[in-house]
């Protein structure tokens, strides 16, 4: 396969496709960190409330230790203690619940704005770059061959009649009978029509 064109016009049209592709995916790709990076600042209450639960489980887990060595009301206070500490493991519970749902949630915007921007681009722009990397990569390998008859017939069945215009004569007569001037003349316009040189 063939990636650019020889002649310079069509080269340099398709060095700004491929500058556009790449910018292209560079700005989505760009966009899609930055939104997923605000989307994460909407997890500080998340961390704040597992940052509270921690230290109220604890505040009363310690509570509920020192609880258990007065003598008489030890035990019940400690266990009146420990539903403190529960509720503390409830709001850590909660708060890492809100920052997997705020990261969840980052996560698959990033790829929303990745995924279908460069989807677009491999529909719309790779089809046309691989169509003529193999187009001019046959007719690249024909050249090297020496094989101007068949680049001649490629020129006939595909060049549009303007193109095909300006012969003295019919060029299929042209190319039936093996006219090598006409033969080379189809096979130069079939080599210019993939921005190759003759």
């Amino acid at each position: 396969m063939k990636w650019y064109a020889e002649r310079p016009g069509r080269f340099g049209r398709q060095v700004v496709a491929d500058l556009v592709a790449v910018g292209w995916t560079w700005f989505w790709v760009s966009l899609a960190v930055g939104v997923r990076d605000a989307v994460l600042t909407l997890r500080a209450p998340g961390d704040g409330l597992v940052s509270a639960g921690n230290s109220l489980r604890d505040t009363f887990s310690d509570a509920a230790g020192k609880a258990r060595e007065l003598p008489l009301v030890g035990g019940s206070l400690a266990d009146a203690l420990g539903h403190g500490s529960d509720a503390g493991g409830t709001l850590v519970s909660a708060g890492a619940a809100q920052v997997s749902a705020v990261e969840t949630t980052a996560l698959w915007l990033m790829v929303a704005f990745i995924a279908v921007p460069v989807a677009f681009l491999l529909v719309t722009w790779l089809p046309l770059r691989v169509r003529y990397a193999r187009r001019a990569g046959a007719a690249a390998r024909l050249r090297a061959a020496g094989r101007y008859d068949l680049l001649a017939l490629y020129a006939l069945n595909n060049l549009s009649l303007r193109a095909l215009g300006g012969f003295s004569g019919d060029p299929v007569v042209g190319w039936r009978e093996g006219d090598p001037v006409v033969v080379k003349a189809l096979a130069g316009r079939q080599l210019a029509a993939v921005g190759l040189r003759g």
